[in-house]
């Protein structure tokens, strides 16, 4: 959430960044009802002070008329102090619900346009030149016995699978492997919850219902299955100080990860690359409330991205994300894309990885502040997040990639600790 003084302020910027964001938003009404609030406020604190007068005059009554006089007096003030408050709150609800619909401001460099707008950064590796048909990840799941798709159907429907076989010791090496190395990073590691409060995922700037959520609510209850460790590891600092001495905090979470995908078609969702639920190793880091600290943690988040898919050797590029493409809280935001030989009909990069700076907005939304040395008061933290791997859509560039001629796959040498195999097939 942006500060509200600043929307106000900088009325033209604000509409000029919603609308690059695909966003057509009239702000007019969201400053008017500013202006009503502090209307609201300076009447409220007026009524206090004369009620407060009042309270004190009543000692000082010359007889019972006249202290009955105060009394009544004070009950009117009182009520009127009720309604002005009622009022407040009133226009206060209207007031941050159209703040929260305003997306985070756009770093200058990001590209304005939608997702065909992505500038390509960098690309790495040579894409593999074969000289037979490669398989999709679906065709070498079924060559191979690692996916059952028909028994995640009948248990929990279209979108839903089971990894056998090689599968579950990719899933698991893959696991231990982007663990492993964050550790080495000096990130703190935690394995989190699969559910949080409504709030908190409004906090991370995800909406747990209505029509347009991705979100698995639970239906009597303000808790919401999680689409990422990003809801809960941001969600785990939630209105406290934190000690300026101790940012940047650095945090990798290991969580499943649930989304309702809904309205995803086409061959682009074949398999496992759009499913409801995937296990994932996210990165997030709360950061001193400055764009200098935030953006060394960012890079770093994206430089231990591409060091994951370097070492499974994986061909991909690094993209600048679009204004239109960013989400609410992003202020920039970087996607890895991986080469995925059965992806369309000759080859398509697919998102692997994404890497955001998401600067004070969601810290704003959650209460996360820290006391910065010589300034005065708190000032809300930074906070940024990234995926190390997400297991679904690594499993494809795995498989995929390394297929070879006789239909086995290799296993990349960096898992093979944790798979005991170097093949399957």
């Amino acid at each position: 959430m942006l500060d509200l003084n600043f929307v106000c302020d900088n009325r033209d910027a604000v509409e000029e960044n919603c609308k690059n964001r695909g966003l057509e938003l009239d702000l007019s009404r969201l400053v008017e009802l500013r202006d009503q609030r502090s209307e609201w406020i300076q009447t409220g604190d007026e009524l206090r002070r004369e009620q407060k007068e009042i309270s004190g005059q009543i000692p000082k009554a010359k007889d019972n008329d006249e202290r009955q006089t105060f009394i009544a007096k004070g009950k009117e003030l009182r009520e009127e102090v009720s309604a002005a408050e009622a009022k407040q709150k009133e226009v206060e609800e209207e007031l941050f619900d159209l703040l929260k619909q305003i997306p985070n401001m756009t770093h200058p460099d990001a590209p304005i346009g939608e997702e065909k707008d992505h500038v390509t950064l960098r690309t790495w590796g040579d894409i593999p030149n074969y000289d037979y048909k490669p398989l999709d990840h679906v065709d070498l799941a079924e060559k191979h016995d690692l996916i059952d798709f028909e028994a995640g159907t009948r248990v929990a429907g279209h979108g839903f699978y089971f990894f056998k076989n090689e599968a579950v010791l990719l899933e698991m090496a893959l696991v231990q492997f982007a663990l492993t190395k964050l550790r080495q990073k000096g990130f703190t590691l935690y394995s989190t919850p699969d559910l949080a409060k409504d709030e908190v995922l409004e906090g991370t700037g995800y909406i747990p219902r209505g029509p347009e959520t991705q979100i698995y609510s639970i239906t009597g209850t303000d808790l919401s299955l999680v689409a990422t460790a990003e809801i809960t590891l941001g969600g785990s600092m939630k209105d406290q100080i934190v000690d300026h001495a101790d940012l940047p905090l650095k945090m990798a979470g290991l969580s499943h990860c649930f989304r309702t995908e809904a309205g995803a078609h086409g061959r682009a969702s074949r398999g496992i690359y759009r499913v409801h639920q995937f296990t994932k190793v996210e990165i997030f880091a709360f950061t001193a409330p400055t764009l200098e600290a935030s953006d060394a943690i960012h890079q770093e988040i994206v430089d231990i991205e591409e060091e994951i898919f370097q070492e499974l050797k994986i061909p991909y590029r690094v993209i600048d994300t679009p204004t239109g493409d960013l989400g609410g809280p992003a202020y920039r935001k970087y996607d890895l894309e991986a080469w995925m030989p059965g992806r369309g009909e000759a080859g398509e990069y697919g998102e692997v990885t994404s890497a955001s700076n998401c600067t004070d907005f969601q810290a704003r939304r959650l209460g996360v502040r820290t006391k910065v040395p010589e300034q005065k008061g708190n000032q809300f933290v930074h906070t940024l997040n990234g995926t190390a791997v997400a297991i679904s859509r690594a499993m494809i560039a795995v498989l995929e990639n390394h297929q070879q001629a006789d239909g086995s796959i290799l296993i990349p040498e960096v898992l093979r600790l944790w798979t005991g195999v170097d093949k399957i097939g």
